[in-house]
């Protein structure tokens, strides 16, 4: 049994992939664009994520998603482990949003969100955990000539982080204290960035460096 694993997670050495059930698995992060579905086949007539202009290895699939409304960092893989290893059987991963919301908020709804507010989730009634939540001016990296919600319509854009991920949560969250989304943006999982990357994009990252950035022991496995 203990002859199955190799002796050491891995290491911060980049540049190098590790041979796992004899396939070099490849991992890549991707600027999902708003109005795409976060996976390669859909029975429905929707914008998949093959419509980017990428040629992905046999086998890729997304870890987690992003809905369809949403748009920004979505993790690709040909690795079947990382779902479980990220969502299932390790701590909590903080993952970051940037949001634009209707109307002025005020600093006690920030407070309330702070501190966990009442959504719907499929089990019934659910109060969110604390949350990192903070006013944010509109970020660096949306290009300036670029329209926000409506000029004249009163927003504010907020930066989110939550170690949880019920479904829409930062939609439900918002709608609680009566600030619907207009925009909304994932900038992070733990410290995998979008930094740097504009809609549509697609980088490929090393074996050790996505799992040391996703905060991810890892140990592989042979055959």
């Amino acid at each position: 049994m203990l002859g199955t694993l190799l002796t050491s997670c891995v290491k911060t050495t980049r540049n190098t992939k590790l041979k796992i059930n004899n396939k070099i698995h490849r991992y890549y992060l991707i600027y999902k664009p708003i109005n795409m579905v976060s996976q390669f086949r859909s029975p429905d007539a929707v914008r998949l994520l093959g419509a980017l202009d990428f040629e992905f290895p046999e086998g890729i699939h997304a870890v987690g998603r992003l809905d369809n409304k949403s748009e920004g960092l979505l993790l690709l893989t040909t690795n079947k482990k990382v779902q479980r290893l990220l969502y299932l059987t390790t701590g909590p991963h903080q993952r970051t949003y940037v949001v634009l919301v209707k109307d002025k908020i005020s600093e006690e709804s920030i407070q309330q969100l702070r501190n966990g507010v009442p959504i719907k989730v499929a089990e019934g009634n659910y109060i969110t955990a604390p949350a990192k939540v903070e006013r944010i001016e509109r970020p660096d990296f949306i290009p300036a000539g670029e329209p926000e919600y409506i000029a004249e319509i009163p927003h504010s854009w907020l930066q989110i982080s939550l170690t949880e991920g019920k479904y829409h949560q930062v939609r439900k969250m918002l709608a609680a204290v009566r600030h619907p989304v207009r925009r909304l943006i994932r900038v992070s999982i733990e410290d995998l960035e979008l930094k740097g990357m504009i809609p549509g994009e697609v980088k490929e990252i090393a074996e050790e460096e996505f799992f040391e950035k996703l905060r991810i022991e890892y140990i592989a496995q042979k055959g």
